[in-house]
């Protein structure tokens, strides 16, 4: 060591050691920084979720420990379509927000079963789209149209890859394809939202995490070959890689996982959940499952798969499918909730 330096050798031994620790320090501050923004580290002390769209309604279904449904009078009824869309608030650390996710086929029925349901849409403080179907996102401009005076100019509108692209469909029997449209992000901007493109997991709303990119672990989830999407000028198979669900971690009683349509897998959604939460614990398993033409088998590997999770409440929506819900309905009876358009769903520490 250089004599000039100014330091002698004991003293940078001395330095070193201090140095190591503080480097040591660090690293697990940076550690404990990372733990404390990973998805579900902001616990939700009251997680409430509405369905402001879905498949069915029956005025007549009995509610469950977790449900409230919407009861109908003379000429105000909660309105059913092929479409889904939720609207989400979250209590954590004393504070509420809201977030709508999805915004079903006809815009009319959505607009007025909000009405109908008591919300106000000028109070969300996040929108987001779980794919590109025209069931989930044809009601976006309307609703945002109508509320446009009272949302905050620049409110984000979460999407994943892909979001905007034009989708096809080949149904049974055709040979060509069915054109499914296209979202227009320029439409979206002009109503004053912000477009916000995900391919990590961030916090939607405080307890409201996006998925991110869904990883595909499980052998028998894989999208149907009907899926097809225009890029360039090519139509091809839709691999969906920016397909988003929602996950929530729910105080002292684990994770709530909520998807759109599970085009990746419901099964791959629910384990993604777990491994980006670090919460094995699973709640409850809320969404469409995409198995509304699903040959017996996958039905019953996924149902399989479910019950081996041990979800305290399962409800099926949208493309779930009769025969996946019956499925479900007799292997968990205890945890199965049937849904119907207009519930509110309430999980709570």
């Amino acid at each position: 060591m250089d004599v000039d330096s100014g330091i002698n050798r004991r003293d940078f031994l001395k330095f070193a050691a201090a140095t190591g620790v503080l480097v040591a320090s660090g690293e697990a501050m940076s550690r404990m920084a990372m733990a404390e923004g990973r998805p579900g580290s902001v616990e939700v002390d009251k997680l409430t979720i509405w369905i402001l769209a879905d498949n069915y309604y029956d005025t007549n279904e009995p509610d469950t420990k977790i449900t409230k449904r919407y009861r109908s009078v003379a000429g105000k009824s909660i309105h059913a379509q092929h479409g889904l869309s939720y609207y989400i608030e979250t209590v954590a650390a004393g504070k509420t927000s809201s977030f709508m996710f999805d915004f079903g086929l006809d815009p009319a029925d959505v607009l007025g079963n909000i009405a109908l349901l008591g919300l106000d849409i000028g109070k969300t403080t996040a929108f987001g789209l779980s794919h590109g179907h025209y069931d989930h996102y044809t009601g976006a401009a309307s609703i945002l149209k109508q509320n446009q005076g009272r949302i905050a100019k620049g409110t984000p509108f979460y999407v994943g890859e892909e979001a905007f692209a034009r989708r096809y469909t080949l149904r049974p029997g055709a040979t060509e394809p069915t054109d499914l449209g296209q979202l227009s992000k320029e439409e979206i901007e002009a109503l004053g939202v912000k477009v916000v493109e995900l391919k990590t997991p961030p916090e939607i709303i405080p307890g409201a995490y996006s998925t991110g990119y869904i990883e595909r672990v499980t052998s028998y989830e894989k999208v149907p070959a009907s899926q097809q999407i225009k890029r360039g000028d090519k139509i091809e198979s839709d691999t969906f890689p920016g397909e988003q669900a929602i996950v929530f971690n729910v105080k002292g009683k684990g994770l709530v996982v909520l998807s759109g349509c599970a085009h990746c897998g419901i099964v791959n959604t629910i384990k993604h959940a777990q491994k980006i939460t670090g919460v094995d614990k699973v709640h409850a398993i809320m969404g469409g499952f995409h198995l509304i033409v699903a040959k017996p088998e996958l039905i019953q590997s996924t149902v399989a798969d479910i019950k081996a999770i041990k979800p305290d409440h399962i409800v099926g929506t949208h493309c779930t499918g009769f025969r996946a819900l019956v499925a479900l309905s007799k292997e968990m009876p205890e945890a199965f909730t049937i849904n119907t358009a207009g519930t509110k769903y309430t999980f709570a520490a």
